[in-house]
């Protein structure tokens, strides 16, 4: 469905205000249905955004602006995001022995149970979501939404 059907839109418009929208109305869509795959383990988007990069370290701890640089949503509250994984018991959080002013944060063996649990689920959420679209479409699209973004 186009995207002044979907906003039923009234007036005509540009090409430019097109794409701004689908772009914006596709992201709420990609993130309504994510959250549906998360909110039974109590996760937000941004703590298994967390989650996904301390996996990434591969047993090796990370500090808050290494999390921070690999986030998804750059405007994200790491402190705040890891303070609530700390809670739920998914990560630890210690003082670095060589520079008592950084933090790093390890992934613990519960929070590697729950991304285990989850891959499945994210993994046919994203097929799902890309069902329509052949290969060939789906570089196309990764392509352009790349150089669309780094203008």
């Amino acid at each position: 469905m186009k995207i002044e059907d979907e906003i039923k839109s009234t007036v005509a418009l540009n090409i430019s205000k097109k794409i701004i929208l689908n772009i914006m109305y596709t992201q709420n869509i990609l993130s309504e249905k994510f959250n549906e795959i998360l909110k039974p383990y109590d996760l937000s988007g941004e703590q298994y955004n967390v989650l996904r990069i301390l996996r990434g370290q591969k047993g090796n701890p990370a500090n808050m602006c290494v999390i921070q640089e690999r986030m998804v949503a750059k405007t994200s509250n790491t402190t705040r995001l890891v303070d609530k994984l700390l809670l739920k018991e998914l990560v630890t959080r210690n003082v670095c022995p060589d520079n008592r002013r950084k933090i790093e944060v390890l992934i613990t063996q519960k929070g590697l149970d729950v991304l285990s649990e989850l891959d499945p689920k994210v993994n046919a959420h994203e097929n799902a979501m890309t069902s329509n679209l052949n290969t060939t479409e789906l570089e196309q699209l990764n392509t352009l939404l790349e150089k669309y973004r780094n203008k």
